[in-house]
């Protein structure tokens, strides 16, 4: 793999922070793409009262020189806001004041709390569920957003949107890419369907009412991919395998489809496989059941992939629980939570795509600078061409 990315920082820590790197050099950012990228991430509608205090904006402290990379890392630090009202709790050195412990006992049904706090030994789950936080997601939008410059400098394009939310399952229209995007962008789920959309909200308001939380379905898909990004040589370079570990890697996410995915196993082959044509001097298929990937490998097809997201597991009417160290039984511990985070959901799942083909586009282009990725790229269309 060329890119490697790291990140660190807790839910109310002082930052998050996001380390990018095996990126050529000269590559131009768009610093207010990368803003938009992550105020997507804020907004959608189910969100709750975090989102009302965080205003993400990405600092880049190293790998950059006059809006370009310099083929160093990048260190991208996103401010958590709201560590200002957590500072004695959160400090990295001195002990919280008595009053002040902010001690969690009582694991969340459904959350990282409990098998956390057996895996480390700690009765305070709060050293747990600080970095399990999806707030710790800002820094993988803020490295997918660059990721999604250098793809977008190829003419790739990576957009994710919302198919469902609870029981309410949308018909997204047939549109290009841009209209698809524009579309969800317009929608305070994040979904293409617009009347799907208004009963999203519905059910959200439902839930919200009963103290609940919903989950849902994302789709993203990214188009102008070449084939052969990916390997069958390898188990761990295949595109399927990495783009499922990426996007099952999201909190929340418990379900990973590429194509018809699922569906596939209860379909006849002749109805699942993609007949190859030729039109205009290029292999094309009809249809795209496997969803831009085949035997570990990019077609050249749209590359769609869908994640099962489940409901959040904090809620405001708890489940039951048992207390780490009376050992009786309570209802689980409450935090700031979401109704439904789904539409949020899409934004870190594009990301994570987008970080995936990046890494897979630059396995194959390589180039220590832009100027030689781009003949590398160049070189192999024209090929593609000739075929």
């Amino acid at each position: 793999m060329r890119l490697r990315l790291h990140t660190a920082g807790e839910s109310h820590g002082p930052a998050i922070v996001a380390w990018l790197d095996g990126l050529p050099a000269g590559l131009q950012i768009d610093r207010a793409a990368l803003g938009r990228d992550l105020a997507r991430r804020q907004r959608g509608y189910g969100r709750g009262g975090r989102q009302k205090i965080e205003r993400d904006e990405a600092e880049i402290l190293s790998g950059l020189r006059g809006g370009k990379t310099l083929g160093s890392p990048l260190a991208i630090v996103v401010a958590n806001r709201d560590h200002a009202s957590w500072v004695e709790s959160m400090h990295p050195w001195d002990p919280p004041l008595p009053g002040r412990e902010d001690r969690i006992t009582r694991p969340r049904p459904g959350h990282a709390d409990l098998a956390g706090a057996l895996k480390y030994g700690t009765h305070d789950v709060r050293d747990v569920l600080e970095r399990a936080s999806a707030r710790s997601t800002a820094a993988r939008v803020a490295a997918g957003a660059i990721c999604k410059q250098l793809l977008a400098a190829f003419n790739l394009r990576v957009v994710g949107h919302v198919l469902s939310i609870g029981d309410v399952t949308s018909d997204p229209p047939r549109l290009d890419l841009d209209a698809l995007a524009d579309a969800a962008e317009a929608s305070d789920v994040r979904c293409a369907d617009a009347e799907a959309g208004a009963r999203m909200c519905a059910a959200i308001d439902a839930a919200r009412r009963r103290g609940d939380s919903l989950g849902g379905v994302v789709e993203v898909m990214a188009t102008g991919v070449p084939p052969g990004l990916g390997s069958t040589a390898d188990w761990d370079l295949r595109m399927d395998g990495r783009l499922a570990q990426a996007v099952m890697s999201i909190q929340a996410v418990k379900g990973v489809e590429i194509g018809a995915g699922f569906a596939s196993a209860r379909t006849p082959g002749s109805q699942v496989h993609d007949p190859i044509h030729r039109a205009e001097g290029r292999f094309v298929r009809p249809t795209n059941h496997a969803g831009g990937v085949e035997g570990g490998m990019t077609n050249g097809e749209a590359v769609i992939v869908r994640a099962a997201m489940k409901p959040i597991p904090t809620l405001a009417r708890p489940l039951a629980s048992v207390d780490l160290v009376s050992k009786e039984a309570f209802d689980a511990a409450k935090e700031r939570t979401d109704s439904c985070a789904v539409p949020a959901c899409a934004v870190v799942a594009e990301a994570a795509v987008a970080f995936v083909l990046c890494d897979a586009f630059l396995d194959k282009f390589g180039g220590d600078a832009m100027p030689e990725t781009v003949r590398n790229y160049q070189g192999f269309m024209r090929q593609l061409e000739e075929y």
